[in-house]
């Protein structure tokens, strides 16, 4: 029996080979990079499907990838089986427990919308396309981190399917070997079929950008190599074309942002241009550079201030890290550098 033969029979969702109409939009992946060529693909529609998947891949012999938005696919899947998560997209928030429950489809931005009403909001990125799963288990960063840790962190339950087949659930307390390793660890552990994952209590949040000269980049990234933030504030300093721009989110109200930026406006005197509102967490708009090169810097010395000025790129982001990222207790996943400043 062939592996289209078998998951016909054992596979709820569609399942689609070169030459279907369907194929090649299901093989697509979100910035176009790959020409991914998959033996065939299978789109599940729950965690049975999952299942039958892996065990018919196995039975056949074929190599299997996952993939939900296609945002994290670096590797092509040629001649494998290329199994989708997109459909099962749920989100269910329970505001009393602050949880919220995704399915492997899910997108940052469904989460942040459905928690949106209770004043609750999950650690998010700045692209609302993300897939929830992937940006989860690769530990997940966003303007909450500094308060509340990486997304990896918040990860309260996962329900799993393994590569032999069965289906798991991990917590803490229930197979805490896997559930350690999800938090961060990447996406080779098994494939992800629901998460539990804590909501924090985000009523108000002050952000937008505040914009200075290029010419002032070298003053502007002195001071913040000494700034003292505290971890309701996530900043990042963009240097693009003519401007030197801070993004910033405050955690809290206007007049609590308004003092922690006290500091900068003393140090900078007047800017360019402002652009800072209070608003709900899933109001506010920040813009995010897409990084084509990514490098953790252990200081921000002198030479390095200049380069950064200097630099003929189209863009350059510096983000502040540090807060609960690095102060993570030991249950905390693999995660790695969370002690690295910039």
């Amino acid at each position: 029996m062939t592996i289209e033969r078998d998951l016909h029979t054992t596979f709820c969702g569609p399942v689609y080979l070169p030459g279907d109409q369907a194929y090649d939009a299901a093989r697509a992946t979100w910035s176009g990079a790959l020409d991914q060529r998959p033996a065939l693909i299978a789109e599940a529609m729950s965690a049975t499907d999952v299942q039958a998947a892996v065990v018919a891949a196995r039975t056949h012999g074929l190599p299997i990838a996952v993939q939900a938005t296609g945002h994290g696919t670096h590797v092509p899947a040629d001649g494998g089986l290329l199994l989708k998560t997109s459909i099962m997209a749920e989100v269910l928030v329970d505001p009393d427990r602050r949880i919220a429950r995704d399915g492997p489809g899910a997108r940052i931005g469904d989460i942040v919308a459905a928690a949106a009403p209770f004043g609750l909001a999950p650690i998010a990125g700045s692209n609302p396309t993300v897939g929830v799963a992937g940006f989860t288990l690769g530990g997940g960063f966003g303007p909450l981190s500094r308060r509340h840790g990486f997304a990896a962190d918040s990860l309260r339950r996962a329900d799993v399917v393994t590569a032999d087949g069965e289906r798991v659930t991990a917590t803490a307390d229930r197979r805490p070997d896997l559930f350690w390793a999800l938090r961060g660890g990447g996406g080779n552990f098994g494939i992800v079929t629901a998460l539990e994952l804590d909501l924090h209590e985000v009523p108000v949040v002050y952000a937008g950008t505040i914009t200075f000269a290029r010419e002032r980049a070298a003053d502007v990234l002195a001071f913040y190599r000494e700034w003292e933030q505290p971890d309701e504030l996530s900043t990042s300093l963009a240097l693009a074309g003519d401007t030197t721009t801070l993004r910033a989110l405050y955690a809290g109200s206007a007049e609590d942002a308004q003092r922690a930026l006290q500091p900068l406006r003393y140090v900078t005197g007047p800017a360019l241009a402002e652009d800072m509102h209070e608003s709900r967490y899933a109001d506010a708009r920040i813009p995010g550079t897409a990084p084509r090169h990514f490098h953790l810097l252990e200081r921000l010395d002198d030479t390095v201030i200049t380069t950064l000025a200097d630099s003929p790129a189209n863009a350059i982001e510096l983000r502040r890290w540090g807060g609960a990222m690095a102060d993570a207790g030991p249950e905390a996943g693999p995660v790695g550098h969370r002690h690295v400043p910039f």
